[in-house]
Formats: C-alpha cells, sequence, structure tokens
C-alpha cells in the first residue's frame, strides 16, 4: 500500500497569500491511516499565528478589497477557483484518499465533484442574495439588508475534508467576508493545496488563511479570539460545547454548530416485495466513507412482520462491500481515520455482543498486517433500545437492526436520542411516508432512498445535532451575514 503524494505538498500554514511555518517552528505528524506511516509534517499553529491570520483578514476586511467588491466580481473570482479545482481534480482525490483513507473512487467521483459544485453555486449566488422593503406608508422607507459579518472562523472535520471546507468557505467568501480556516489536524493538506489555488484564482492576500495546528491550541485560540465575528464548526459534540464556552468567554461571537448524528431509517411492512433494494440503500447508508459520517444511517428500525427478510437482505448487500487499499479502485472501503476509532469500533461491538447482540457479518479487524486501520461493515441484531451500540454515535462502519411493531412505536424509537440531523422513511404508503417524515425530529428526512439533499437544500439538525444556523441553501448566508434596517424618513 505505498503512496506517494502528488506535488506539490503543502504543510505550512498559509497567512495574508503566502506559505509561512508556524511562529513556533513546531510540526505535527499526519499519517496515512491505511499504512500507520508519517506523510508529512504540518506547521502546528498556536495562539500567536492565529493572532497574525485573524489580523491578516481584519485588514483585508477593513480595506474592502474583497467586503466591497461587486458581487459580480466575487463570482469572477470564485468561478476561476472552480476552474482550477477542476484542473487538479486528480491530484486533489489522490491526496485526500492518501491523508483520509478514503477511496480514491469516492474521491473522484463524490468529494471533488461535490467540493468544485458548492463553490460554484455560492459563485453564481454571490450576486442573486437582495435585501427587501417594508411597507411602511407614505412618510418613510424600511430598507432591510444583508452585510458580511466580517472575520469568519471556520474549524473543519476530518471526514470530508474538501466539501466541508466548500460548505462554509462558499457563502462565507460569496457573502465578502474573510476567512480564516483551522482544517482538521488528521487531514490538513488539501486544505493548504485549496487555498493556494484560491490565491491563484485572484482572491485577494488576506481574505483566506489557514492555521494548521491542534484542536485544543489552535482550535481554542481562533473561538477565544475576540477580533473574530463568527464560528462554523462540524465536528462532534463534546467540542461544539467548548466553543460556545469560548464565545461566552470572549467576545460573544456567533457560533454555529454542525454536531453528530445517530440516524434512523425506518422500513415499514409494505416493503416486503423490495427488500434488496431498500437494503442496499440503507447499506450505503450506514457504510458510506466507513460510517464516518455524521448522518450515517447507524440505527434501522424494520417492522418486525419483515424482520427477519430484510436482515438477509442486507447482510447481502454488506457482504459484496471490499475493504482494502484505498489507492485501488476497486475498494469500496478504506480505513479507518485512526488507531483510536478503530479501537472505539471494537469496544463496541465486542460490548454488545457481550450483552446479548448478535453479528449477522463482520465485526471482526482485518488486514492488520497492512499497519492501517481497517474494519469490515458490521451488521448486529438481537439488539436492545438501550444497548450503546443503539444510542450512541460510533462513527464506524456498524448497523444495528431493530424490530418495531406499528408506526407509532417506530417514531418513538426514532425520537428517542438526544440526535435530531437525518432520517430516512421507506415507504409505499404516502401517509406513513409523511407522518414519519414531519413527526421524526431531524434536520433531514429523506423518503425511499437515503439523502443528505444537495447543495440547494439547507443542512443541519434538531436537539443536540445542531445549533445556531444551516449550512448549504441560501440559509448558510445567514451563518455569515448581519441583517440591518435602514430607516428613512421622508419629508
Amino acid at each position: 500500500m505505498t503512496a506517494t503524494l502528488p506535488e506539490p505538498v503543502r504543510t505550512l500554514a498559509f497567512l495574508d497569500g503566502g506559505f509561512v511555518p508556524a511562529a513556533s517552528g513546531e510540526t505535527f505528524d499526519s499519517l496515512n491511516p491505511a499504512t500507520g506511516e508519517v506523510i508529512a509534517q504540518v506547521a502546528a499553529c498556536d495562539v500567536e499565528d492565529v493572532d497574525r491570520a485573524v489580523a491578516s483578514a481584519r485588514a483585508a476586511f477593513e480595506s474592502g478589497v474583497w467586503s466591497r467588491k461587486h458581487p459580480s466580481e466575487r463570482r469572477e473570482v470564485l468561478m476561476r477557483l472552480v476552474a482550477l479545482l477542476e484542473e487538479n481534480l486528480e491530484d486533489l482525490a489522490l491526496a485526500e484518499a492518501i491523508d483520509a483513507g478514503k477511496p480514491i473512487t469516492d474521491c473522484r467521483e463524490f468529494d471533488l465533484p461535490e467540493t468544485i459544485g458548492a463553490v460554484r453555486w455560492y459563485a453564481e449566488a454571490a450576486d442573486k442574495v437582495f435585501g427587501k422593503t417594508t411597507p411602511v406608508g407614505g412618510d418613510a422607507i424600511g430598507m432591510i439588508v444583508h452585510e458580511p459579518i466580517g472575520v469568519v472562523g471556520a474549524v473543519l472535520p476530518w471526514n470530508f475534508p474538501l466539501s466541508m471546507l466548500t460548505w462554509k468557505l462558499g457563502p462565507a467568501l460569496a457573502a465578502g467576508n474573510s476567512v480564516v480556516v483551522k482544517p482538521p489536524e488528521l487531514t490538513s493538506l488539501t486544505t493548504l493545496r485549496f487555498a493556494e489555488l484560491a490565491s491563484e484564482a485572484g482572491l485577494p492576500d488576506g481574505v483566506l488563511n489557514v492555521v494548521p495546528g491542534l484542536g485544543h491550541v489552535t482550535g481554542k485560540a481562533l473561538g477565544l479570539h475576540d477580533d473574530v465575528d463568527v464560528i462554523s464548526f462540524t465536528g462532534s459534540n463534546e467540542v461544539g460545547r467548548h466553543f460556545l464556552r469560548y464565545s461566552a468567554d470572549s467576545n460573544l461571537k456567533k457560533i454555529v454548530l454542525e454536531m453528530g448524528g445517530k440516524a434512523p431509517q425506518i422500513v415499514t411492512a409494505d416493503n416486503a416485495d423490495r427488500l434488496p433494494l431498500v437494503a442496499e440503500d440503507l447499506a450505503e447508508a450506514a457504510f458510506g466513507n466507513n460510517g464516518q459520517n455524521c448522518t450515517a444511517g447507524s440505527r434501522i428500525l424494520v417492522h418486525s412482520s419483515i424482520l427477519d427478510e430484510f436482515v438477509d437482505a442486507l447482510v447481502t448487500a454488506t457482504d459484496e462491500y471490499t475493504v482494502g487499499d484505498p489507492l485501488d479502485p476497486q475498494t469500496t472501503l478504506g480505513s479507518l481515520i485512526e488507531k483510536s476509532a478503530l479501537e472505539r469500533v471494537v469496544q463496541y461491538v465486542d460490548e454488545a455482543v457481550a450483552d446479548g447482540a448478535t453479528v449477522r457479518t463482520g465485526g471482526k479487524r482485518v488486514l492488520e498486517e497492512t499497519g492501517g486501520c481497517f474494519y469490515p461493515p458490521t451488521v448486529v441484531t438481537d439488539v436492545g433500545e438501550d444497548m450503546p451500540i443503539a444510542r450512541e454515535e460510533i462513527f464506524g462502519p456498524v448497523v444495528v437492526v431493530l424490530p418495531f411493531e406499528d408506526l407509532e412505536d417506530a417514531i418513538r424509537i426514532a425520537n428517542d436520542t438526544s440526535y435530531g440531523l437525518a432520517a430516512t422513511v421507506w415507504s409505499r404508503d404516502i401517509d406513513d411516508a409523511l407522518t414519519a417524515a414531519r413527526a421524526v425530529r431531524a434536520g433531514t428526512v429523506s423518503v425511499n432512498g437515503y439523502s443528505e439533499g444537495d447543495i440547494s437544500t439547507p443542512f443541519g439538525g434538531y436537539k443536540e445535532s445542531g445549533f445556531g444556523g444551516r449550512d448549504n441553501g441560501l440559509e448558510a448566508f445567514e451563518q455569515y451575514t448581519e441583517t440591518k434596517t435602514i430607516w428613512i424618513t421622508l419629508h
């Protein structure tokens, strides 16, 4: 599984339009999760570097070089970035596969197209977001306008490094903000290359800054900085709570959080004649990106009358996955991101079995001789609703199957969680499908096919899955703009 990163490999911080080492000179290792080998040493930024990045972003914002540029001109710069991303798609996909342990086919055919599509969509939207006036009578005019918020701090997850980057940068830059990105320490390389391409496309110096580093140092410094106007964070609930505290302890900056999930997938009895189709879809929901996805369909709720037949179909669909070298085009599941992730998955499955659950397929580490963190897609049945494997986010390729007796029971089980990010309902009955879709407390509910929507639909969660706003859609602009009322009295 020898893997070589494509040139150029950027490992320094990106500040004010150029690459610089961390002020301390410190670095951290970036590992290939499929082999355990060090592939790069990346600048470990600290408080001083974050101060420099924020100062650069603020100066660029106040200068108006980007914030007051006509939206159509911002669109043109972002469209040049789209062209550069397309030109460099293969190298970016390869770097992402090596750095994150993701199958190269997924990177080429899903991650990079979604990344490019997000930049294109927000580039095209840059000059199409309007304010409005209010009906106030003949002696005044009430204008409601939207202005860029200022300096945006974007703190990113490691599971979809580039696509999550553009979910935030797309609307933030299109709206006229300057941005400081703290990339995931486990997968920083493509973010640094993206910043270089953005500069090449004509993004002014200081508008985009990247400070790689450790979360408890670099992320914390960004969260506590008094000159950052908003933090948009995607990641764990534990870290999300820290950002709320950082806001309270600093300038009360706006905080937008997209966090974990334990997505239920409801399969009603009227699917009896299409169980292979349903099982294939829900296997993809559970195991896509190795289950390292906040919307992973890790709980499948099946009507008791079709439970056994569905489990058989799900096992068949699961056994079609190929676990192996991420750079092999035939691989459909690569490596888990790091050793601790593998250990967490093993612990959840082993403890469930000890408590009486049954592993129907998978359930044991594979390819250990590679040095990588490989675990097969795993189906677990005979699970109690109160077991940790059925309630807690595992972030690995593990799905549990639970029976229900009627739709009311399914909705009860689906909502019996602190999360509320996503769900799926498979039903031929439009009443049942819409009843469940309306009743399940989740930000995205798909019907008859797992989906997160697309760039045009807002994405975020209920309850502990989300806070403060939505990614995607025109709604994402609300994170990165201030709403101002201008009241004009006529004489």
